[in-house]
């Protein structure tokens, strides 16, 4: 399954009748004790002159302290041109500098090193630096909690045996016996005040050879203990024969959502925020479904949508047999059709894309009619490889998940397709923000440098892209 499937190590999202991968026994990796651990952060005021600015947090309040930063992976070799943002590696290494009492990863695999990928690259010494970096944290009396998808046979295991003997605690959540889907999701918690989450998996390659893209809030412990009740969820269903509570305890529960997100100020300026989670089985009260909040953000455009996503398919892709699912690709057409928003669609393009994806664009983009005013285009983000980069397995591709409108900016960690919303554990950021010098604005801005870079190529353009598309 490509990128998300742990370049091809795990194959977490078979259908259902091939067997799921085995669980660890409980006296092995990953054995955890049977009961549910609430952890209680503490608020810290740390501040990295170039990620969160000079302003000073005071200690438990989210009023006007809350700093957000658009963070990018740009792989070695592009030239990307203004605007540049700080990279995923900086962003982590000064969450790590930061961490005083606890960091949290929830995450779907770890391959930070060359010896987990049997690979001798030089661009992997900023994943193997992040992993010697998260194995001090012990030694600090920092306290590590990683919730990852459960692994299968061929997954490698080293780094987190290595968090293990260093005193880090790793629960490995069985989501394939749980919802017949992964844990894909990615983000960081620390301390209770700081986080990161984006299309950035654990992952040397994520740092360095792939195009990724993510957000890192600053002195914010509102909304880190929100997304601490989601990272709690994982948790619980870390233990041994943990079963999916229906409902969840009051605990989990939020009320901030898509009715009624929280409002504060990020960066100086007035936003509405919230996090919404995939699938809804992992939604506690209040808790806003990830697939609902893409598609509100979708309906609250006025004038245009802007998306860039590794994979878009208007069906499923690991389920046999495969289904229909138009839920989104619906939702982009009525836009168009019934409110003249504009609507741009950027997914990536590499060797393991699945064939079915591009005749789906082609019709999205034969939506487009200057006659009938419907303003729809569709291009393919190709990433550049050199000889020795196309050795490199399952790099080089855009692997964003991320949208934003005239009113929103929606950063996930879910493909677009049906599985990653019905089956799949994911999340996905949402801040609503207006006027210039935002967040959201930012995430436009890089929209329309990558589309309109030498990396774009419209949909249409056949002869540019069929020889680098899809397997051959």
């Amino acid at each position: 399954m490509g990128l998300d499937g742990a370049y091809a190590q795990l194959d977490p999202l078979d259908p259902p009748e091939t067997p799921t991968p085995k669980r660890p026994h409980r006296a092995t990796l990953f054995a955890v004790p049977s009961v549910l651990f609430l952890l209680a952060f503490l608020i810290l005021t740390l501040i990295h002159p170039r990620l969160r600015g000079d302003a000073a947090a005071s200690a438990g309040s989210c009023g006007n302290s809350c700093r957000i930063v658009l963070v990018e992976s740009i792989p070695e070799g592009m030239n990307i041109t203004s605007p540049t943002n700080p990279s995923t590696f900086e962003a982590w290494l000064e969450l790590l500098s930061s961490a005083r009492r606890s960091v949290d990863i929830a995450s779907f695999y770890w391959t930070l090193t060359n010896e987990d990928t049997r690979t001798h690259e030089p661009s992997a010494a900023q994943g193997e630096l992040i992993l010697s970096e998260l194995l001090r944290l012990p030694r600090r009396g920092v306290a590590v909690r990683v919730a990852v998808s459960a692994p299968s046979a061929k997954a490698p295991l080293d780094d987190l045996r290595a968090l293990e003997r260093g005193g880090a605690a790793v629960r490995a959540v069985d989501m394939p016996r749980l919802t017949g889907g992964v844990l894909h999701t990615k983000f960081w918690l620390v301390d209770g005040v700081h986080l990161y989450l984006g299309s950035a998996n654990m992952d040397w390659r994520a740092l360095t050879q792939v195009k990724e893209l993510g957000a890192a809030i600053f002195n914010c412990s509102c909304l880190a203990e929100d997304l601490g009740k989601i990272f709690e969820a994982y948790w619980a269903l870390g233990v041994p024969d943990a079963a999916i509570p229906a409902p969840w305890p009051d605990n989990f529960s939020t009320a901030i959502n898509a009715a009624t997100p929280l409002q504060l100020r990020l960066n100086g300026s007035a936003a509405a925020v919230y996090f919404s989670s995939s699938p809804p089985p992992l939604c506690a009260s209040g808790r806003t479904p990830d697939l609902s909040a893409l598609l509100s953000v979708i309906d609250g455009a006025d004038r245009w949508v802007d998306v860039a996503v590794m994979s878009y398919l208007p069906g499923t892709e690991f389920q046999r047999p495969e289904r229909f699912w138009p839920a989104i690709d619906e939702r982009l057409r009525r836009a168009a059709f019934e409110r003249g928003v504009r609507v741009r669609v950027m997914a990536g393009c590499w060797p393991h894309s699945r064939p079915a994806m591009f005749p789906f664009l082609k019709s999205l983009a034969a939506v487009n009619d200057d006659r009938a005013r419907l303003r729809v285009e569709v291009r393919l983000f190709l990433v550049p490889a050199s000889a020795a980069q196309s050795r490199i397995p399952f790099a080089r591709v855009s692997h964003n998940k991320f949208m934003v409108t005239d009113k929103a900016a929606y950063v996930g960690t879910s493909n677009w397709s049906g599985d990653y919303f019905e089956r799949t554990a994911g999340s996905a950021l949402v801040v609503a923000q207006a006027g210039s010098g935002t967040f959201r604005e930012r995430l436009q801005e890089v929209f329309q440098r990558d589309w309109s870079s030498g990396y774009s190529v419209d949909i249409g353009d056949t002869e540019s892209w069929a020889g680098r598309c899809g397997p051959r």
